[in-house]
């Protein structure tokens, strides 16, 4: 059975709607990052998803071909996540998409290295002509956080950053966004296929002692 990244670490992919204190590891992604609104039809977010999906599938399917990666087990591919921002701001203006910053990515497996990142890049670009020049390596030390998980459409997600706030105050600790730490969610539902209603994100935010 594919290891599932989300059932062997149900403690940062499904977390209750009750806010949690948790530390986060190291971990390293393939990533694109760019600016504009996420829902615009045919704009840079939903181009950076295509690009980052094919290459996390040339990835996992790399045992089906000569290329052998060192330590290679089959997964699941996890899922899509992103870091959010905009500049000059501490709160999100929902009516500005326009001027979100974000960075696209999706987890890779502690045997990916970036020769073989490199590789998957190459062997992708072989199949299409597509531009793959924007996804990256990507290291993310997240640390010490607050989260939960939101229940409903991205744009009622101010209730939940409300109360993650607040659970970070009581407990001692005050939100520390900035340039390496940011705004995190975890796609764990697909909005083409789910009511807003119904879609499920994980939503952390960076903390440290007051």
């Amino acid at each position: 059975m594919a290891f599932d990244y989300k059932k062997e670490y149900k403690e940062i992919y499904v977390p209750k709607t009750t806010p949690t204190i948790i530390e986060i590891p190291n971990m390293n992604y393939i990533a694109v990052q760019g600016c504009g609104n996420p829902n615009e039809e045919g704009g840079e977010y939903k181009k950076a998803i295509e690009l980052l999906y094919k290459i996390a599938y040339t990835l996992k399917m790399s045992y089906k071909t000569d290329y052998e990666i060192e330590g290679f087990f089959q997964y699941v591919v996890p899922p899509l996540e992103g870091l959010w921002w905009q500049e000059g701001s501490k709160n999100f203006d929902m009516n500005k998409k326009e001027e979100f910053h974000w960075i696209s990515m999706i987890r890779l497996p502690e045997f990916i290295t970036v020769g073989n990142y490199n590789w998957a890049i190459s062997e992708a670009g072989k199949k299409s002509d597509i531009d793959y020049s924007k996804v990256e390596f990507f290291k993310y030390d997240e640390g010490l956080c607050v989260q939960s998980l939101h229940k409903g459409s991205y744009d009622g997600e101010g209730d939940t950053i409300m109360k993650l706030i607040s659970h970070a105050e009581e407990n001692g600790y005050v939100i520390d966004e900035n340039k390496e730490r940011l705004h995190h969610e975890i796609y764990l539902s697909d909005p083409r296929k789910s009511k807003p209603e119904n879609l499920k994100t994980v939503i952390r935010l960076p903390i440290k002692e007051k």
